[in-house]
């Protein structure tokens, strides 16, 4: 054999080809320069597809975002104590407290609150008056008052009704238990006196009263536990716009104002 003859072992029907005549491809300049360019554009593609894919991707506006958060104006504001907030079986007004009102006779009364009700009476209670304390549950409710050695019958109106229970209240949630500052900030401004000739008890008014017939009892006199800062006694009458800070409201009375009460 010649030199650059192919043998590929013993075998006979493998016939040997000459270099010369195996094919050899064909390369110039423009096949290379086309096969560059098409490589780059598929590159450039793969990139460009690769770019845009984030975009693909929505991202909500502000707008979007906003619509679906509540509205502040969407939560109610806080409010203030309602008339609807005090049962009527602990309200206070000027017609009386709760079950019991200005007018009503003492019999009706019983039979308003039935065999659960204790009416005891309490003579002496204060300077001038003798009461029925009224109970349910064995905590007193109120007290009906009446003038001293003048028991009061069945028969007989109600015309003077104290409570010292927290319970009962004005629409303004205000009762026995409330501190001056917190009934001030319901009724305006507070002015309060004592009297040394009705046993020294101490009473408050306000600039914006729920009614001529409600009175709110705070201290007295006699066992000085006065709320109010009062300069140096001048006579039987003292009066005051200073009082403690810790001032609280012991007792709310009403009563028919001298007049004869309704029904």
């Amino acid at each position: 054999m010649g030199t650059g003859d192919w043998v590929l072992g013993s075998f006979p029907e493998v016939y040997p080809i000459p270099h010369s005549q195996l094919p050899i491809p064909q390369f110039n300049m423009k096949t290379q320069f086309f096969s560059g360019y098409l490589i780059f554009l598929i590159t450039l593609t793969g990139c460009t597809t690769s770019t845009k894919q984030p975009t693909s991707l929505s991202t909500p506006s502000p707008t979007t975002t906003a619509t679906t958060l509540p509205s502040p104006t969407s939560t109610p504001a806080p409010t203030s104590v309602k008339l609807s907030s005090v049962s009527a079986n602990f309200k206070i007004s000027p017609e009386g407290m709760g079950t019991a009102k200005l007018g009503m006779t003492l019999g009706q009364l019983k039979k308003q609150l039935g065999a659960n009700a204790e009416f005891k009476v309490m003579s002496p209670y204060i300077v001038d008056f003798d009461a029925i304390a009224v109970s349910q549950n064995g905590k007193v409710q109120y007290y009906v008052l009446y003038p001293a050695a003048k028991p009061l019958t069945d028969s007989d109106k109600i015309e003077y009704l104290l409570t010292e229970n927290p319970a009962y209240r004005t629409e303004k949630g205000v009762g026995s238990g409330t501190t001056l500052k917190q009934a001030e900030a319901a009724y305006g401004d507070a002015t309060l006196s004592y009297n040394t000739a009705v046993e020294g008890r101490e009473y408050v008014s306000f600039a914006n009263e729920p009614a001529k017939n409600i009175a709110f009892r705070l201290g007295s006199f006699g066992d000085n536990s006065l709320v109010g800062v009062y300069p140096s006694a001048s006579g039987e009458f003292n009066q005051t716009k200073q009082y403690k800070d810790d001032g609280i409201i012991r007792a709310v009375r009403v009563d028919c104002q001298g007049q004869s009460c309704g029904n």
